[in-house]
C-alpha cells in the first residue's frame, strides 16, 4: 500500500475544480445522471482524481440505473477505505481513497454477484486511464 498524502485545504482547492474539491474533500454528492463516467468502456482503469491511486478496474463496472458509476467491487483490496456514515438521517458505508481519504461515495449491499455489493461512484472523484 502507499503512503498517505496528506495536503492543506489550499494544496487541494489548487489541484482540484471547485467541484472536484466539494465532492472529494467536502464529502458532497453531484447531480445523478450528470458525470462522465456513466457509459461502461472495455478497458481501463480509473483514479482517484485527487492522487492518482488505482481505485476501479473498468471490468467491474456495472450499470446500476442510479445515474452514478457502479462498481462491485475495487482494483485492488487495499485501494478503497471504509467509514460508517450517519450523515442525512441514513446509515451507509462511506468509500473513501485509501491513500489520500477523498470522498469517493458510498457502498450498498444491493449490487451484482460476484460479490453483491455496489459501489456507487461520484464521476468527479475519478479520471479514467
Amino acid at each position: 500500500m502507499k503512503a498517505k498524502i496528506k495536503k492543506t485545504e489550499e494544496e487541494w482547492r489548487r489541484h482540484l475544480t471547485p467541484e472536484q474539491y466539494r465532492v472529494c474533500r467536502e464529502k458532497g454528492t453531484e447531480m445523478p445522471h450528470t458525470g462522465d463516467c456513466s457509459i461502461p468502456a472495455r478497458e481501463g482503469i480509473y483514479r482517484c482524481v485527487c492522487c492518482g491511486n488505482e481505485l476501479f478496474d473498468v471490468r467491474n463496472k456495472f450499470v446500476s440505473g442510479t445515474g452514478w458509476p457502479s462498481f462491485w467491487e475495487p482494483a485492488t483490496e487495499d485501494a478503497v477505505e471504509y467509514k460508517t456514515d450517519t450523515s442525512h438521517g441514513m446509515k451507509r458505508t462511506e468509500a473513501k481513497c485509501a491513500v489520500c481519504d477523498a470522498h469517493l461515495g458510498h457502498v450498498f449491499e444491493d449490487g451484482p454477484e460476484p460479490t453483491g455489493k455496489r459501489f456507487c461512484i461520484n464521476s468527479v472523484a475519478l479520471e479514467k486511464v
